[in-house]
Order: C-alpha cells, then sequence, then structure tokens
C-alpha cells in the first residue's frame, strides 16, 4: 500500500511548490474579490473563472476538530493519535488540516492558529500548530 499523498497536476502545482517553500496559498477572485480554498479554477462564489493564486498569512483559527485514534492509510497510521481540524482562515474560507504541537486537553474552538508546513515523502503539506503570538 502507498502514502496516502495528493496528486499534484499542472494547476495545483503552484500549490504545492509554496507550501514546500513554507508558503500556504490560496485563490482570489477578481470578479467578487472573495477568497476560496481548497484551490478551484473557477470561484465558488460567482463561478468567475477569474481567478488567482495569492499567499494567505497563515493565520487560522480552529472550527472544529477530532481526535483520530485509528487510520490504517499510510502515513497517518504511524501518527495516531492526531488531531484532524477544520481551522478558519484569516482571509475567511475553511480547510481541512491537522493540529500539531497542542495537547488534546488545549484544543478549544477559536484558538488562534497558525500554518506550518511537514514533509510528507515528495510533497510539503500544510498543517496547523499554536499562534506564536509576538
Amino acid at each position: 500500500m502507498t502514502a496516502a499523498t495528493p496528486d499534484i497536476d499542472a494547476f495545483t502545482r503552484p500549490y504545492w511548490d509554496a507550501a514546500a517553500e513554507g508558503h500556504l496559498l490560496v485563490r482570489r477572485c477578481a470578479a467578487c474579490a472573495r477568497v476560496h480554498h481548497y484551490p478551484r479554477e473557477f470561484c465558488p462564489h460567482c463561478w468567475s473563472e477569474d481567478v488567482a493564486w495569492e499567499r494567505a498569512s497563515g493565520r487560522a483559527t480552529l472550527y472544529t476538530w477530532s481526535v483520530v485514534h485509528r487510520n490504517d492509510l499510510p502515513p497517518f497510521g504511524e501518527r495516531v493519535p492526531y488531531v484532524a481540524a477544520v481551522v478558519d482562515l484569516a482571509e475567511g474560507p475553511r480547510m481541512m488540516t491537522e493540529v500539531v504541537g497542542v495537547p488534546e486537553g488545549e484544543l478549544r474552538i477559536g484558538m488562534d492558529l497558525e500554518v506550518a508546513f511537514r514533509p510528507e515523502g515528495d510533497v510539503t503539506v500544510p498543517v496547523f500548530g499554536p499562534a506564536s503570538h509576538g
């Protein structure tokens, strides 16, 4: 069984290349000015195709989470328990991710988080950890 890694194509390559350099990208629509994530070639709000990559601040707040105690898919099984989460990016959209570096008992809805990046084989994935208020 191979590791569960994203399929990278010509459209998503800028996102993954930026992650490898320590930057989180989102897509902004020029027609309605709204930001969206996950990356799509059109705006999910107004359907315009006039969308472009934009560097996100990396700031987020915790919307919800679940502690995963069992996952048989590589590489997740080696990390259990881990915190699967949804965060609200400062730019507006929600993003599915993993929260790292926060003990389970300290997780709180609305807590401040910031992006970090973890290598996963040939790809670097964004995860979120405690915000450094300074």
